[in-house]
């Protein structure tokens, strides 16, 4: 029998921090681990979880971007939502509940928009979209989305995954890529940088399509100091991943990355955007190149298993993360992504590190 892990090491310190986030008082803190069941039923999907119950812990304090008015909104990453599957970091056997706990959670909080930057679902699968659908019909707010790298096409598929026609069709205001709207003081630009049946189907690699590029450029032009939703990253978010693994994992993978990356971070400066919201890596990170501020969003299916939601206003914004699981899911999404893999175990620990610094920027006056 698999003993339930001990909590050790940098988790001791990020499971403390999530605590001292919490909106209880230390003291009830403290009962409620000291109460805290042993065994398969503290391993459950009924771990505790409590919508709008967090009260969010500041991921990050940035100088832009501004909105006369104050607009919120909530942004998930990575939900690998799998209906027939099991195992792996992601947990995709709690992929779906932990999907659902982020849609409760985002319903019980004001927010004017909920935002995806892609992998909805394991690997674009019929059934599992499906489900992301049934799991979205508890949102009352409008829901925009970027397809990931698993969500279109890829050579070597095993199903019919749908087009990305048809993924914007569903979450794509106007139907196409790149997408523009209007939340509250907030302009929004979607791009897919995942690829399509006739653009990286053999590669898992991200890019704009060339055939698109003054399709995004135009999008840009349009808008007034974009949020730009990719779910692929600025080069200087896969460097972090390099300086760790030759720090720390000499036999660390590097995931795939953003192809012709040099014209990517010369659009989206010359567009002149304010924020760029990726997905990609699994966990909760900032970056900046080329002038343009990236944050990473922490992806609902492994370790740390949580979703952010941006509050931008006169002052500039603030990056708020929210879990998505109970205490005992995250000591399990932590014992399995970190054993499951030595790329996994480097980014887990990478996950640590930052969860345990934030905030990961600051740079509005108080």
């Amino acid at each position: 029998m698999r003993s339930r892990p001990r909590r050790h090491g940098i988790f001791a310190i990020v499971a403390g921090f999530l605590r001292s986030q919490s909106p209880r008082t230390a003291v009830s803190a403290h009962t409620a681990d000291d109460a805290e069941p042993d065994g398969d039923e503290a391993e459950s999907d009924g771990d505790g979880f409590d919508p709008g119950a967090h009260a969010g812990s500041v991921m990050a304090r940035l100088a832009a971007p501004t909105a006369p008015t104050e607009t919120t909104l909530a942004v998930v990453a990575d939900p690998h939502v799998a209906t027939r599957a099991e195992g792996t970091s992601k947990l995709f056997e709690h992929t779906e509940t932990h999907f659902r706990n982020a849609v409760a959670d985002i319903a019980a909080r004001e927010v004017d928009a909920a935002l995806s930057v892609g992998d909805l679902t394991k690997d674009g699968e019929p059934w599992n979209y499906d489900a992301v659908a049934d799991t979205l019909d508890g949102l009352d707010v409008p829901f925009y989305a970027v397809p990931g790298n698993h969500d279109v096409p890829k050579e070597g598929d095993e199903h019919d995954t749908p087009p990305v026609a048809e993924f914007a069709d569903q979450y794509a205001p106007g139907g196409s890529y790149p997408f523009t709207a209007s939340v509250g003081g907030v302009d929004l630009v979607g791009l897919n940088t995942a690829g399509t049946a006739d653009f990286l189907f053999d590669s898992h690699d991200g890019a704009i399509d060339p055939d698109r590029i003054e399709a995004v450029r135009d999008a840009l032009a349009t808008a007034d100091d974009p949020v730009v939703l990719s779910h692929f990253n600025l080069p200087a978010m896969a460097e972090q991943l390099r300086a760790h693994r030759d720090a720390v994992e000499p036999e660390m993978y590097i995931p795939p990355v953003t192809r012709d990356s040099d014209r990517f971070v010369e659009t989206l400066a010359d567009g002149g955007t304010s924020l760029l919201l990726t997905g990609h890596l699994h966990m909760p990170a900032t970056a900046v190149e080329g002038g343009v501020r990236e944050v990473m969003v922490p992806t609902t299916c492994s370790f740390p298993q949580g979703y952010v939601t941006l509050t931008v206003g006169p002052d500039g914004t603030i990056v708020r993360f929210y879990p998505v699981a109970g205490r005992a899911g995250m000591r399990r999404g932590y014992a399995e992504r970190s054993t499951d893999s030595t790329t996994a175990r480097g980014l887990t620990a990478m996950a640590a590190d930052r969860l345990a610094r934030f905030p990961l920027v600051d740079e509005v006056a108080r």
